[in-house]
């Protein structure tokens, strides 16, 4: 069983007490005795009310003017809660709870005087106390802990009735489970401190994060009010503190951006997605500066967002660095343009100045002009001149190239299946072997014949890109033309070095069927990474 304080002499009890503690296994140990008292946190029960009823109807019960609710401590009782005596406590010498407590039931001394142990006691005189029935409080490992008694300044030869002995019973079991909970209290209470203290210090610490990075931090409550920006926030902007909190950050927006940036936090609010936009912020000085907003949700273990926490960057100096260059860009895509012009107009000249040279100047001619019609389709644009065709599309690009051989899409050449994503480093080659297919045909093949049409099929693989070019009801073929010349050699050159493919060839009696199988990197960067 449970272990307990110094011995029998040093703590009062009775020689009875104490031999029936031995029996039961108990070494009397007041260093553990005083640890299990820590342990209860009782300092808060002291005169507390609820322990105040119980000594009330404790004295009723036993129809005795003293009810009290004893702490044997080392020197010391304490009463931790009295009715009928303003007295706080004992000396552990004097009291008679110090010998009950280590009974097992309810001790009863009918008449103090008569008991040889409390000879000289200076209770017994003052207040005159000659009855005592007291019930042990017994902590959970086993420890005694005091007792709840009651006193009478007369002596009772009856003793307590069975009744009254079963209501000390019951009420000290009334005062245990209030020290217990006491001490669960006590120990709810100091976690809840050391969670406030770790809270707090987890506070300080993503103040001080938050504080020294070089961007604006802010946090929302779940349906996006505002409640926290960090000392950048307020540096930027010269706002005074808690001035944006709730839905006043976005008058801090240039007015034209304010619409659009309430429109995409609401939806990431609605959806729960990222939040990115980039707007206009106003700064201490009045201006406006770039900025490049993000925010992400935190979530809980059920997948409910708990809070956003966002971030402000300024990019105005790199807006304004992409907006120049955007500027150059265009301006010199412009001037490649007008060369394709140039060199045209040049070649037309020279075909004027040397008739013989004229076939050969028109087909020059006409892949000038189908290299500036690749061009004009891939290279930056203003808002203005930008194509109504999508500027990174395989297919985008094929209509643009085919258009001068059909009066409406799909009337002589017909494209389906997949669309691939292609740059600048692709429509040239792209450019070239297209027209020259387009050509050829509309010379000798499908789109010489009235009735003549052409199928390009696109089927996007696994790493590869097939491009499957079909000609039909063009003239009849006795026999395969010839290759090796200047068309088959632009095919080549276009399709295998320049674009890495493989070409195959077959002639049907109404027309050619040309696949060209292209790994999918080589149409644009973005396909490549």
């Amino acid at each position: 069983m449970g272990e307990l304080s110094a011995g029998a002499a040093q703590t009062g009890a009775s020689e009875r007490g104490a031999s029936r503690l031995a029996a039961r296994g108990w070494r009397v140990d007041e260093a553990r005795r005083r640890a299990t008292i820590d342990s209860l946190h009782l300092a808060s029960l002291r005169r507390s009310a609820a322990l105040r009823q119980i000594t009330d109807f404790a004295a009723q019960l036993c129809a005795a003017p003293v009810a009290l609710i004893t702490l044997i401590e080392e020197a010391d009782q304490t009463f931790l809660a009295s009715t009928g005596t303003d007295m706080e406590g004992t000396k552990r010498s004097e009291s008679f709870c110090a010998h009950a407590m280590w009974e097992e039931d309810v001790t009863v001394f009918p008449d103090l005087t008569a008991d040889e142990r409390f000879l000289g006691n200076p209770l017994l005189r003052d207040p005159g106390v000659r009855f005592y029935a007291g019930m042990p409080l017994v902590a959970d490992d086993g420890v005694p802990l005091g007792a709840l008694c009651v006193l009478d300044m007369v002596p009772r030869p009856e003793g307590l009735t069975a009744l009254q002995r079963d209501g000390l019973r019951v009420l000290a079991a009334n005062v245990m489970a209030r020290l217990r909970g006491s001490r669960d209290d006590a120990a709810w209470r100091e976690a809840a401190g050391e969670a406030r203290r770790a809270a707090a210090e987890s506070e300080t610490r993503f103040r001080t994060l938050a504080d020294t990075m070089p961007q604006m931090v802010w946090s929302t409550l779940p349906d996006g009010y505002h409640d926290y920006y960090n000392a950048r926030w307020y540096e930027f902007t010269g706002m005074p503190e808690g001035t944006t909190d709730g839905d006043e950050w976005n008058g801090m927006f240039h007015p034209d951006d304010q619409a659009r940036a309430w429109a995409v936090w609401r939806h990431s609010l609605e959806t729960g997605e990222a939040y990115q936009i980039e707007y206009r912020l106003r700064h201490a000085d009045g201006t406006y500066r770039w900025v490049l907003g993000r925010a992400l949700p935190i979530r809980d273990r059920h997948g409910a967002i708990t809070r956003w926490f966002g971030t402000c960057t300024d990019i105005h100096e790199q807006k304004l660095a992409l907006e120049e260059r955007e500027v150059v860009s265009q301006e010199l895509s412009h001037r490649i343009k007008n060369i394709f012009s140039v060199i045209s107009g040049l070649i037309h000249f020279a075909a004027r100045a040397h008739p013989e040279l004229a076939t050969v100047a028109n087909d020059l001619r006409q892949r000038i002009i189908a290299l500036g019609r690749a061009h004009d389709f891939v290279r930056p644009h203003s808002n203005e001149s930008r194509p109504h065709l999508a500027q990174d599309s395989l297919r985008g690009l094929l209509t643009e190239l085919f258009a001068p051989y059909q009066r409406a899409p799909g009337e002589r050449i017909t494209i389906s299946g997949d669309d691939v994503a292609v740059d600048d480093r692709a429509a040239t080659p792209l450019a070239l072997l297209f027209h020259e297919l387009a050509t050829n045909a509309s010379k000798y093949g499908a789109l010489s014949a009235e009735h003549g049409h052409i199928d390009l099929a696109v089927a996007r693989g696994n790493g590869t890109v097939r491009l499957d070019w079909r000609e039909r009801d063009g003239p009849s073929l006795a026999s395969p033309p010839p290759g090796g010349g200047f068309g088959s050699q632009l095919i080549e050159l276009s399709a295998v070095r320049q674009l890495g493919g493989a070409v195959t060839r077959t002639w049907h009696p109404d027309g050619l069927e040309l696949v060209v199988t292209v790994p999918l990197p080589a149409f644009s960067r973005a396909a490549a990474t």
